[in-house]
């Protein structure tokens, strides 16, 4: 039985076409530059390279560069006045009103970041739990205990939750697990990964109501 729907926050509980995204790997991309002293191209270069074995670019800087200083990390990468290019979306609040479910955030960003995004949109109330990074000790998605964690918190078993991500390693690492998973595709990038698809939260209470009559 379905108990709980847990979502993902950036480009999921809005457009990535709204380019908040992209200014974050912005930021991040000159953060690991100052760090390491290269240029922002290496620094982008190296990113791809080397974070893509973690579950974050902070947990590479971590467990490789000897960086020690995540509150620094956020304050640069999540700064106040991120979310300019969102708004309040009634629409978001109807879907998720019209999913009658408890429903919680997992995100691998800080909690500061989540509260910022979801109060600009408008949705701060529907979301019973934010489970953030600092929440997963720094280890957040894909990592096995990420999901566990915020499961146990939530106090449902993972075969009774929907987990909702834009990016496909996320989403098939709470499958793994025996849980259910849905991929939000924006883009149309990513019918060849073999997993269930939706363009935009928009559809998800259709989605969700073929899971209960299952």
């Amino acid at each position: 039985m379905l108990r709980l729907i847990l979502l993902d926050l950036d480009n999921t509980l809005y457009p990535e076409s709204l380019g908040m995204d992209r200014d974050i790997v912005r930021r991040m991309n000159e953060y690991v530059a100052g760090y390491l002293g290269i240029s922002e191209r290496a620094a982008l270069e190296l990113r791809r390279e080397r974070a893509r074995n973690y579950g974050t670019t902070l947990e590479w800087l971590i467990a490789e560069q000897g960086f020690a200083d995540p509150e620094a990390f956020f304050a640069a990468v999540h700064p106040e006045g991120e979310e300019y290019c969102i708004a309040v979306d009634p629409e978001l609040a109807r879907t998720l009103d019209a999913v009658e479910l408890p429903k919680a955030v997992l995100t691998n960003s800080p909690s500061e970041h989540a509260h910022r995004v979801l109060r600009k949109l408008g949705v701060a109330d529907r979301f019973a739990a934010i489970y953030d990074i600092r929440f997963n000790s720094l280890k957040g998605k894909p990592w096995p205990e990420a999901y566990r964690r915020a499961c146990e918190a939530s106090g449902v078993g993972v075969d009774e939750v929907l987990f909702v991500d834009d990016m496909p390693k996320y989403a098939r690492g709470f499958l793994d697990l025996g849980g259910k998973a849905l991929l939000v595709d924006e883009a149309d990038r990513f019918g060849g990964e073999g997993l269930p698809r939706i363009r935009g939260l928009a559809e998800l209470p259709a989605y969700v109501a073929s899971l209960v009559l299952a």
